[in-house]
């Protein structure tokens, strides 16, 4: 085996030499630079396909991997081995292994790494298990003895069709032994069924909703787009509770037309249940789903049926931009602003620009949805790369809610409390009405901090930089980083003083307790990850609130997540200051976004919508552009400040994060670091220091920043300074090319 640093694009087989044709270049899905060097197999006769998937041996195991090219020839062929075999699995597309190049030139991760997000599912590799039915044979067998069970299932099969024997045993009211009794008899014959089908293709022919004037110009932009077949990015802008989502599904009815795969990103896919109502209602099926928490069976035979083309609509989290699809015609992000998009671990990319290089490299429009678009969305509408369409009032003529400011420092809450008298008042009086409220706060559990009044110790978590937080109602400390649980002790761990720890600041469970307190007669419900488990259960009490079985929804931003609640007219946000704390540099966008589209939840349907914004900073821009419903303002505001820092979308941005559970070794390896820092023209390192948070599970984390201009690609700089470093095996160099949070 010979290992290469090449893509597909430059894996040739030299000038016609046939040693070096015979070669064949397999990635594998390992952390490795580049693919190796393999022999095809000695007893195939036929060529190996690039994308096909291969079984080689490495060191003294077997793995599989995928045939990415021609072998390179700079290795003695006595010094190789042969491919094992050749995997009867349709092989990986073109645009597939040009999108796993591409990711990993540009994020500056090992090729195999990449890879093994498209291969996450090793069991749909193996050929289906082969399904075994039954039919009758074409001539009665001599001597055959009928009971009365064995004539009920011959009667079953006399239309001659073949059925698996649990399948027929159930309609004939018998056992399955009587109908493997008929078949051992020669009465009956086995013969291999072709796989179920498990997706039905999206009725097309069913009517929608009846669109607006505006929605339909806007749905007929898109559909010209998908028949097409070409390559664009559009964004479809709107305020909450516009449609956007009938008229997306527009875009989506075209390219099933046009008999093209469709993949729809959403940020949190388990969340959104009344999508898929609003997908049914419309096509009459439900889609192929893609996220993590899906049973590995399911996603097994939803991986097949993308690879085979029998799944044409995908709805899924970021990882679905790597499953094998062979004809994409549309590719669709929903609520493209949203940070879920972004992965941290393992290769950090971020979903909503690697969709739109996904279609690229698919040739395929792409459509980004959003009611406050990032601020790099809208920069690239503004210079002519993405076109826009425009949805401007809510669908059925709903007006947009009334948002008032509460000053924090003038409305002040009783102690102990955290609800202002203001929205204290308007919760009661909107219950007493008859109608819903919501009061949003972004913090799970009960407390974020807990503390001795004696001594002033802080219950900390002994791996992370970070507090424990208190949940009340399991009477359990927990860090929301690592995962580490304990008991509420009974005496201070550092001054053993009993009963003195105290809960410091509001979490959602604590806004529950008080507003049971203040209106004990309402049903409330706290929607937050820690009180919403799965897909099933987010439906659920989604399908509850909708039907008025809850009054009063607490909850984070889950609660924000697109969700239409007609009788939702109140919506108290508690604390709006709490995204703008630290150093982010996307903190005031982020913050801009999240409360209004909390706010969006509010009048959706014929009764006004009121919310109620609580803060301490009345003035800042963020406030007041929630306030006034002025987007526009706001991001002009944000983008002269970040255009006057050089900071993206202005600039790049690249972090590296060193991290090791032995402090003196990181810290060796950032000193390196530091010593060899690219000196260049329109580059900037910043660092090493401290991560925000600087101890993550047992390992101490350092971050150094790499701050360019647009005309220095960042890649080529990052890979040199790299090479010049050699940390040791216990320390451990993150790359996150457009870094998205700094902890």
């Amino acid at each position: 085996m010979a290992a290469r640093d090449t893509t597909a694009g430059d894996a040739t087989g030299g000038d016609g030499d046939s040693a070096v044709a015979r070669r064949l270049s397999v990635l594998l899905p390992l952390p490795l630079a580049g693919a190796y060097d393999y022999l095809p197999p000695e007893d195939d006769e036929d060529p190996i396909e690039p994308g096909s998937f291969v079984q080689v041996p490495l060191g003294t195991r077997e793995v599989t991997g995928v045939v990415w090219g021609d072998g390179t020839g700079d290795v003695d062929p006595a010094k190789l081995k042969p491919v094992v075999a050749c995997l009867d699995t349709p092989a990986l597309p073109p645009s597939l292994r040009d999108f796993v190049d591409w990711v990993s030139a540009y994020t500056v991760s090992p090729h195999g790494a990449v890879l093994r997000m498209a291969m996450r599912v090793p069991a749909a590799l193996a050929p289906p298990t082969p399904r075994v039915g039954v039919r009758l044979v074409g001539a009665p067998v001599e001597g055959l003895r009928l009971t009365g069970a064995r004539q009920r299932v011959l009667d079953v099969l006399e239309g001659g069709l073949a059925a698996l024997p649990a399948n027929v045993a159930r309609q004939a009211g018998v056992g399955v032994s009587v109908v493997k009794g008929l078949a051992d008899a020669g009465a009956l014959e086995r013969v291999l069924l072709p796989p179920p089908r498990l997706f039905e293709t999206p009725d097309t022919t069913r009517a929608g909703p009846e669109l607006t004037p505006d929605q339909a110009a806007a749905a007929a932009r898109l559909r010209d787009g998908v028949t097409a077949h070409e390559y664009a990015v559009t964004l479809l802008d709107g305020v909450t509770g516009s449609g956007k989502t009938e008229v997306y599904l527009e875009g989506v009815a075209a390219a099933i037309d046009a008999g093209r795969q469709v993949l729809v990103l959403l940020p949190e896919i388990a969340l959104t249940p009344q999508w898929f109502e609003r997908f049914v209602a419309r096509f009459g099926v439900r889609p192929a789903v893609w996220h993590s928490d899906l049973k590995h069976t399911v996603r097994r035979d939803t991986w097949r049926a993308v690879a085979s083309g029998e799944a044409r609509v995908v709805v899924g989290a970021r990882s679905a931009l790597f499953l094998p699809f062979g004809d994409l015609g549309l590719i669709v992000v929903d609520e493209e602003h949203e940070a879920a998009f972004k992965q941290e671990d393992g290769v950090a990319y971020h979903g909503r620009n690697m969709a739109v290089v996904r279609g690229r490299l698919s040739d395929c429009p792409v459509v980004l949805v959003s009611a406050t678009p990032s601020l790099e969305t809208m920069v690239n509408v503004e210079q002519g790369r993405y076109a826009a369409l425009h949805l401007g009032s809510r669908f059925g003529g709903a007006d947009m809610p009334e948002v008032a400011i509460v000053d924090l420092r003038q409305d002040v809450p009783a102690r102990q409390c955290f609800l202002s008298p203001t929205l204290r008042t308007a919760l009661v009086e909107t219950l007493e009405a008859g109608e819903q409220a919501m009061l949003f706060l972004n913090r799970r559990g009960y407390a974020p901090l807990t503390l001795c009044r004696t001594c002033g110790h802080r219950m900390e978590c002994p791996d992370c930089s970070a507090w424990l937080v208190e949940h009340r109602f399991r009477r359990q400390l927990h860090c929301h980083h690592c995962g580490y649980r304990q008991r509420v002790p009974e005496r201070c761990p550092a001054c053993d003083a009993e009963d003195n720890l105290v809960a410091c600041g509001p979490g959602v469970e604590r806004i529950a307790e008080e507003a049971i307190a203040l209106v004990p007669e309402a049903r409330v419900a706290v929607m937050t990850s820690d009180t919403v488990h799965g897909p099933t259960a987010a439906e659920e009490l989604v399908q509850a609130v909708t039907a008025h079985e809850v009054d009063l929804l607490i909850g984070t931003q889950m609660v924000a997540k697109g969700h239409h609640f007609p009788g939702l007219t109140l919506v108290g946000i508690v604390d709006a200051d709490l995204g703008l704390a630290g150093g982010d540099l996307r903190a005031a966008e982020r913050t801009f976004q999240v409360l209004h589209q909390v706010a969006g939840r509010a009048g959706r349907a014929d009764k006004p919508g009121r919310v109620l914004l609580q803060t301490h900073c009345p003035e800042h821009p963020v406030m007041q552009a929630v306030a006034a419903g002025d987007r526009g303002q706001f991001l002009a505001l944000e983008r002269a400040q970040r255009e006057a820092g050089g900071w993206p979308p202005f600039g790049r941005l690249a972090a590296l994060v060193v991290s090791g559970r032995d402090e003196a070794a990181v810290d060796g390896v950032c000193a390196a670091l530091a010593r060899t820092a690219p000196r260049l023209a329109g580059v900037r390192v910043l660092g090493p220091a401290p991560a925000p948070m600087a101890l993550l599970r047992g390992r101490h984390r350092r971050r150094l920043l790499l701050k360019t201009t647009l005309d220095v690609a960042v890649q080529p700089v990052l890979r040199d300074w790299l090479a010049r470093v050699a940390p040791p095996g216990r320390v451990r160099i993150h790359v996150d090319v457009d870094p998205y949070s700094f902890n």
